[in-house]
């Protein structure tokens, strides 16, 4: 499922287009593509946040190495793209095969009669990445490795003269002096380094030259290395920041398999094991990459999650959303509720940041469903946990969320008192996750009262009842607001049959596009619509203009502004982000809301089982943000997306967690 044959590898296209990712925890990360050769600005062995909480840095760019045979040949087993899009050297086709272990990477190179395995890893918790080899079959076999550096900002790409890099040899390895005082470790377990003052030109970076960005970097050679790859022994080079590098390598790779092993051997909580197919269980595994612990204002580390590799950093919408399939679905509520009250702490006139801050830098408030979904995520938490006295902690915060909501926040946030419903918007902001703007125009504002926030805002409502319940407090305003928003949520009808507005009392009107936020009127726990027959028709509409294998369109393909695919420059691709394209989160919550209005567990999980292919697609052993809106749904946008994994593996695990707790279903004839 998760990995590539000798075929597959040795057609260029295959191992370019599938990429690798592995993470440390605190932000840090390292990516590349299959084959080998640098297709992004964000692809390197060592991507850090040297500026905390996300400055992210590459630090480290590659590590080339060749084989030398008996007869002093040099065989490459690395590939390079220069300017022009020339491949040279083609490493790849030494290739046979590419897997993941776990979520780690691994390649097994034939070369002068020999089978070589490398492998990639990053030790959690610290600043470091490990590359190693070992033989699997044949004689020692000598390797040089050309180490590639260099300091820039992942979203950058280096021009002239470039970093300056301070270059020393030691007993061990290599000291590399950084421009701003940070100092990078390079080390090996019985290497002999030789430094290098080159820099190699022109790596023509594909993906940015698709996506009308800068396409042409440069990164310092520091020194080659040449060692023995053994049979058994893994040898290899470490790297890392400020920090002396670990070169037990054997032991350092068993830490972190076994570390994977535990998370996922605790995942799934009340599922029985022999009814987790693989591709959730890698699901599982995948949860992992997003969770990381982020420098706090005063020095304390504070948990968190990456919405997206390589380029996002922590949202609080996309936390909120995620939480629940990263953390209970995977038998971390702890984490859960270390995330929630991290957020807690930047919770400002009632919303949740959307842009959650760097070093220096102001949240951003511009979200009108964050905190929506902030409350969600505590109900989804105390589901599991029935946790009171985290609950009687955030019980105040919560309040002042429905207050801020009912009275009138920023934003023109506000209830309208003639119908109980949720109103946004202000010229110049996209408040909903439909957020796009291009050259200061949004894409689509949705101004008025936007579906999918109403139904947000009765599911918290309704979830707020029962926590007050929880605590002995008085829960009839909650009551109140709840069964007014549900009378006034009956506008949303469009009354043609079909299934319901996008958005009501807009600047325009009524906004009838068919659009998927509908779908949360169904997905959610608490819903608004208790009419059995609007229910299938919101359901049938979705399926019928929206569902594809692996997700949902933004858009029905019967509108004007729909776009089939997601190409071109940032503005051409920004235009048309929520025109078209598929979105993967969305496919757990129609499967949600498919289970919630028919009560049938089985063809709720069959149309998350697309997603398991997907797999072996984009970012091998992840889910993407989103696919072309046209056949065949090639991936597109983030190759790794926390709410694509994190939605598809919730709602498997909800639907599945219920369909053994009732031994009788009509999922044709399999009982639990």
């Amino acid at each position: 499922m998760t990995s590539l044959n000798r075929e597959k590898c040795h057609d260029i296209d295959g191992p370019v287009a599938r990429e690798w990712l592995v993470t440390n925890g605190l932000g840090g990360y390292a990516s590349g593509t299959v084959a080998g050769l640098l297709n992004r600005r964000y692809h390197g062995l060592m991507v850090v946040p040297v500026h905390p909480p996300l400055g992210r840095y590459l630090v480290f760019a590659k590590a080339d190495a060749v084989a030398i045979d008996d007869d002093g040949s040099v065989i490459p087993l690395h590939s390079n793209r220069w300017g022009g899009g020339y491949v040279e050297p083609r490493g790849h086709e030494r290739l046979e095969s590419f897997r993941l272990d776990r979520q780690l990477p691994v390649w097994r190179y034939a070369v002068a009669g020999r089978i070589l395995e490398q492998r990639i890893w990053m030790p959690h918790g610290r600043h470091q990445v490990c590359v190693a080899y070992r033989l699997v079959e044949g004689d020692p076999l000598r390797l040089r490795i050309g180490l590639i550096a260099s300091y820039r900002d992942h979203h950058a790409v280096n021009g002239y003269p470039g970093p300056t890099l301070e270059r020393t040899l030691t007993d061990t390895g290599m000291q590399v002096g950084l421009p701003e005082g940070q100092t990078l470790y390079i080390a090996s377990d019985h290497g002999e380094f030789s430094a290098n003052e080159d820099w190699v030109d022109n790596f023509f970076l594909a993906t940015e030259h698709e996506r009308g960005l800068e396409d042409s970097d440069r990164h310092p050679r520091i020194a080659y290395i040449e060692l023995d790859a053994t049979s058994g022994d893994w040898h290899g080079i470490g790297i890392a920041l400020n920090d002396r590098a670990d070169t037990a390598f054997a032991e350092s790779l068993a830490r972190e398999q076994q570390r994977i092993d535990a998370f996922a051997a605790a995942a799934l909580p009340g599922v029985a094991d022999a009814r987790v197919p693989d591709w959730i269980e890698q699901l599982a595994i995948a949860s992992d990459s997003y969770l990381f612990r982020r420098q706090g204002a005063d020095g304390t580390p504070k948990d968190s999650v990456i919405a997206g590799y390589p380029w996002f950093g922590d949202w609080g919408r996309d936390t909120m959303i995620a939480l629940p399939g990263l953390t209970l679905a995977t038998g971390r509520p702890e984490l859960a509720k270390a995330i929630l009250e991290t957020f807690a702490g930047f919770l400002q006139d009632g919303l949740l940041p959307n842009v959650f801050p760097g070093a220096g830098e102001t949240p951003d408030y511009n979200s009108v469903d964050a905190a929506l979904w902030f409350i969600e995520a505590w109900r989804a938490y105390l589901e599991v946990t029935a946790d009171e006295a985290a609950l009687r902690r955030a019980f105040p915060a919560l309040v002042r969320i429905v207050a801020a909501y009912r009275d009138g926040t920023r934003f023109g946030i506000g209830v309208d008192p003639s119908d109980g419903l949720v109103q946004a918007g202000e010229p110049g902001q996209q408040l909903t996750w439909m957020d796009a703007r291009v050259d200061g125009r949004v894409i689509t504002p949705r101004r008025g009262k936007p579906v999918e926030i109403n139904a947000l805002w009765y599911n918290a409502l309704r979830s707020m009842a029962g926590f007050a319940r929880m605590l002995g407090a008085p829960a009839a305003q909650f009551d109140a607001l709840a069964a007014a928003a549900q009378g006034g949520f009956a506008r949303f009808d469009r009354g043609d049959g079909g299934g319901l507005f996008d958005v009501i009392d807009g600047p325009s009107g009524d906004d009838r596009s068919i659009r998927p936020n509908q779908l949360f009127a169904l997905s959610l726990t608490h819903s608004p619509i208790d009419d059995r027959r609007l229910q299938l028709r919101v359901l049938e509409e979705c399926r019928k203009h929206l569902w594809t294998p692996v997700g949902l369109r933004s858009l029905s393909p019967e509108d004007p502004h729909y776009h089939g695919q997601y190409l071109g420059n940032v503005a051409q691709r920004d235009g048309s982000y929520h025109q078209g394209p598929v979105w993967t989160w969305l496919l757990g919550h129609f499967a949600l809301a498919e289970w919630r209005v028919t009560g049938d567990p089985g063809p709720a999980q069959q149309h998350l089982s697309a997603l398991g292919e997907q797999l072996n697609e984009a970012c091998v052993g992840q889910l993407s943000e989103i696919h072309d809106g046209d056949a065949p749904h090639l991936p597109r946008g983030a190759p790794a997306q926390a709410w694509s994994v994190a939605c598809t593996l919730e709602a498997w695990w909800r639907i599945e967690r219920a369909r053994q707790a009732e031994p009788s279903t009509n999922d044709a004839g399999d009982t639990a």
